[in-house]
């Protein structure tokens, strides 16, 4: 009975840390959206077609080419932070969706923000202090996000 508990344990922290890791709003990283195209400064949505899985999360891309570029290079693309906002990771700590269209790329990275209602967190990320944001960002993923 003890070694059934103590899988269940495992696994039940496997699945909360794989949800936490990388945001798959509409089944995907990124909602859907190329993480390769980012880099070419478009936004543009994946077709499922051309689709992987890295570490537990799907990932879709545009061509057969982007998908193997990306399962040539994962770390290069991935978005920073699993893909939740940037701006309220730095500013708040909290796991927040985004608008998968709202994005910069700094320091050859990804960053993904919530664009809606009238908020766009990437304008308000680049009017404050941008280094301090990530500085903050940083640490809230790696020290409070990851180490539940």
């Amino acid at each position: 009975m003890k070694s059934v508990l103590i899988i269940l344990t495992i696994c039940m922290s496997a699945l909360v840390n794989a949800q936490t890791k990388f945001l798959t709003k509409k089944g995907f990283v990124a909602e859907g959206y190329d993480v390769t195209e980012y880099f070419n400064g478009t936004a543009v949505e994946g077709n499922k077609m051309y689709s992987t899985t890295y570490e537990g999360a799907k990932f879709a891309f545009k061509t057969e080419a982007n998908k193997a570029k990306f399962e040539a290079a994962p770390l290069k693309y991935l978005p920073q932070y699993g893909g939740y906002c940037a701006y309220a990771l730095g500013v708040k700590g909290d796991l927040v969706s985004i608008d998968a269209e709202t994005f910069e790329i700094r320091d050859g990275k990804l960053y993904l923000f919530y664009n809606s209602w009238g908020m766009n967190t990437l304008n308000k990320w680049l009017e404050e202090n941008p280094e301090e944001l990530k500085e903050q960002a940083d640490d809230n993923w790696e020290n409070k996000l990851l180490k539940k």
